[in-house]
């Protein structure tokens, strides 16, 4: 089963962080990538640009505004999709991304969607 993992982060809590700890961070994501992708896991991962568009239909007509959906300090800022024997896995993986354990305090988080196969059986 696919899983899409939403990765949240404060921009202006990663903007701080010393280059060296950026680097740091950044090597252990890409060891964390390259070890799922090795392992036949990985189906894709990639960085949003920021900001998100949202659209919404109050009325009659979509409306454009600019996103995320709502006011935060965090925002989604990457994402990765993987593809597992189970929601088991999906979530010891979601446990080991390493920005989770970087520095206490520097914000984020990290969301698990199952994702819908063609025929939609999983609802």
């Amino acid at each position: 089963m696919k899983y899409l993992m939403l990765i949240y982060g404060n921009e202006e809590i990663w903007s701080s962080l010393p280059g060296d700890e950026l680097s740091a961070l950044i090597g252990e994501v890409d060891a964390f990538n390259d070890a799922l992708r090795a392992s036949g896991e990985l189906v894709d991962s990639q960085g949003l640009v920021p900001r998100a568009w949202s659209v919404r239909m109050p009325g009659d007509t979509p409306v454009v505004t600019d996103g995320p959906y709502l006011e935060a300090k965090e925002y989604v800022g990457s994402y990765f999709v993987v593809d597992v024997d189970g929601a088991e896995r999906a979530r010891e993986i979601a446990r080991s991304y390493p920005a989770l354990r970087f520095g206490p305090g520097t914000g984020g988080g990290l969301e698990v969607w199952p994702l819908m196969s063609g025929n939609g059986d999983e609802l």
